[in-house]
Formats: C-alpha cells, sequence, structure tokens
C-alpha cells in the first residue's frame, strides 16, 4: 500500500508542476507570459496561431486540473483508511 501512496503522490507532483506551467503559457489580456516568449506580432496568421495555442493550452488546463483533483481525492482517500 506504501508503494501506491508513493506513486501517486510522485504523479500529484508532476501533474502540479504541469499544471502550473500550463497556466502561465496561457496569454492573458495583455499577451502574457506566452507572448513575451514568443513574441508579439500582428500579423492575421500569427494572431490566428495564438489563438489556437491558447485554445489548446485551456482544453489542456481543463484535463491537467481535473486530472489532479482525482490525484489528490486518491491520495487523500488512502491516507484516511490508514
Amino acid at each position: 500500500m506504501e508503494v501506491v501512496k508513493i506513486i501517486l503522490t510522485v504523479l500529484e507532483v508532476i501533474a502540479s508542476v504541469a499544471l502550473i506551467v500550463v497556466v502561465l503559457l496561457q496569454s492573458g489580456k495583455e499577451a502574457g507570459l506566452s507572448g513575451a516568449i514568443s513574441g508579439n506580432s500582428d500579423s492575421y496568421m500569427n494572431k490566428s496561431n495564438a489563438a489556437n495555442k491558447d485554445r489548446k493550452l485551456a482544453a489542456a488546463t481543463k484535463w491537467i486540473a481535473l486530472a489532479w483533483i482525482i490525484l489528490t481525492l486518491l491520495v487523500c482517500l488512502l491516507n484516511i483508511s490508514h
């Protein structure tokens, strides 16, 4: 049972770091960190690519957050059972 706790805890830490990174890469009202990294350009293609990137990052945020919530609940349930 301890091995399962350790594995779930490691997965939760990985999900936490991934969630932080994905949130920081999303652009806000003023293009945020992703705009600072990739540079801002006002062409149509760059705006289209940025919107597509933001949609992918938003979807990734939802799935990683869901995984993090499930992992957190599992770790808590394993800790309560002892």
